[in-house]
């Protein structure tokens, strides 16, 4: 069984960009919003309770209506904690499943809600991404063509970026400060080394 590592940040931190870098160095990494996406259109489990809570029409033949969802989530946190509650157990199994038929040292998770949707479970370290806040509202407005506005009501979402990087094992700073390349070169022997050492 590889050596779990999961992969989480808050948004704008730059962490799919480091999943990359790692996905460069040929570790598997599951991306768990990739995963969900895949879920909404496949889980019929999911896609049944989605129905029964948002509506019939929350879906259009079979394909989700992203935005309607979103509307009916945005400013209602108790209907946001009942679609995380609904999408986070199969894309969490899911995972599971991805990371047993895996068959290198090592793997990663990358997951925005890591610590939010109780996925840490199973992994054996954690790294987190770390960006100022607004260097993270400035990437995230270019990215997504948001308000400001927008972005910040999106980030209160999340848990404070500060208590999450003192939840994570090790840290990658991203602020544009130094190379991350460098940072990940580190991660992956350390991470190639421990692997070895588990067996």
């Amino acid at each position: 069984m590889p050596l779990k590592i999961g992969l989480t940040g808050g948004i704008g931190s730059g962490k799919t960009t480091i999943a990359k870098v790692f996905k460069l160095l040929s570790v598997p990494v599951y991306y768990a919003d990739d995963a969900s996406k895949r879920l909404y259109k496949t889980d019929k489990s999911l896609i049944q309770k989605l129905k029964q809570h948002f509506g019939e029409d929350i879906y259009n033949e079979d394909e989700l209506n992203r935005s309607k969802l979103a509307t009916a989530v945005f400013n209602d946190p108790a209907k946001l904690e009942l679609l995380n509650g609904l999408v986070h157990p199969p894309t969490i199994r899911d995972a599971q499943e991805w990371m047993q038929a895996q068959t290198t040292p090592y793997i990663i998770k990358e997951a925005a809600l890591l610590f939010e949707s109780g996925s840490t479970e199973g992994l054996d370290y954690i790294v987190g991404v770390y960006a100022p806040k607004h260097i993270r509202i400035k990437r995230v407005m270019g990215r997504d063509q948001s308000s400001r506005e927008e972005v910040l009501s999106r980030m209160n979402r999340q848990i404070n970026e500060e208590l999450k990087m003192k939840l994570c094992d090790y840290i990658i700073d991203n602020s544009e400060q130094e190379l991350v390349i460098p940072h990940v070169l580190t991660l992956h022997q350390k991470f190639l080394s421990l692997a070895e050492g588990n067996h």
